[in-house]
């Protein structure tokens, strides 16, 4: 990464840093951090997690951090949508919310990912020790969890409903500050693309962004989401005037080599 890029990184990281904290972490304390506690200390998700590291992208920002965020959030708004529900039944759907967060992205940077994940969440948990139902919830909610996307109604299965929202907007509550953070520039990095190229395809990646504020399926993330996004959109602003201001700079623009003396 050139050092424009990495000047900029560090200014968005220090803006989302400067923001309140979403109030989506407030109101849901308790549950994130029931959810949380899960995530480290039951032995399925701990065998699930050293699983799945080899079907992860670190390198493009949708690794272990990534996946780790999804799975608590959506174990999170499983236990604030099912407050209502049957205890035991609630902490199972968080258990099934937490599977589906690991796994979302097993084949991200495939053509269709969502549904080769949805596929491939089935051949890793074969021989977990999980209901065919489980398995059935898991992969579907996997397969629903892309964005604009047309989606096939749910019809009669409220915890298909409840687990697939809850998938959709965890994942999606990663397009706020975390796309500016941390996402934007390790896809740039892996992609390789030139500061020209990155500002030309900026305007519509906010765009993009903003689209997504009306797309959470679960009241929860219509809630919170929203907020999320917009936090996402002013640091984006932000970045992208100093993106084009930074490369009009004459520090960041390339240094020619002085000739070599034989």
């Amino acid at each position: 990464m050139n050092k424009l890029l990495t000047d900029l990184k560090k200014e968005a990281k220090a803006m989302a840093s400067a923001l309140p904290v979403p109030v989506f972490y407030r109101d849901l304390e308790t549950q994130i951090e029931f959810a949380r506690d899960m995530f480290f200390d039951h032995p399925l998700i701990i065998r699930l997690q050293e699983d799945v590291l080899p079907f992860l992208y670190d390198e493009y920002a949708h690794g272990i951090y990534h996946s780790k965020k999804v799975a608590i959030e959506a174990g999170a708004i499983i236990l604030k949508e099912g407050d209502e529900m049957d205890g035991d039944r609630v902490r199972e759907l968080v258990l099934l919310a937490q599977f589906g967060g690991l796994l979302h992205d097993c084949c991200r940077l495939d053509e269709n990912h969502a549904i080769r994940g949805s596929e491939t969440s089935k051949v890793i948990l074969n021989n977990y020790p999980l209901s065919e139902r489980s398995k059935e919830l898991i992969a579907e909610s996997i397969a629903r969890h892309e964005a604009f996307k047309p989606e096939k109604p749910i019809e009669n299965d409220p915890e298909l409903a409840l687990l697939s929202g809850a998938l959709y907007d965890a994942d999606k509550f990663r397009w706020g500050p975390d796309n500016f953070s941390t996402t934007l520039w390790e896809i740039c990095d892996y992609e390789d693309w030139t500061v020209e190229e990155i500002i030309e395809k900026f305007p519509k990646g906010l765009e993009i962004i903003k689209s997504i504020e009306s797309t959470f399926r679960t009241e929860t993330g219509k809630e919170y989401g929203p907020e999320m996004i917009a936090q996402g959109i002013n640091i984006g602003s932000a970045i992208y005037e100093k993106l084009v201001e930074y490369s009009k700079d004459p520090k960041y623009l390339p240094q020619e080599e002085p000739e070599r003396l034989l």
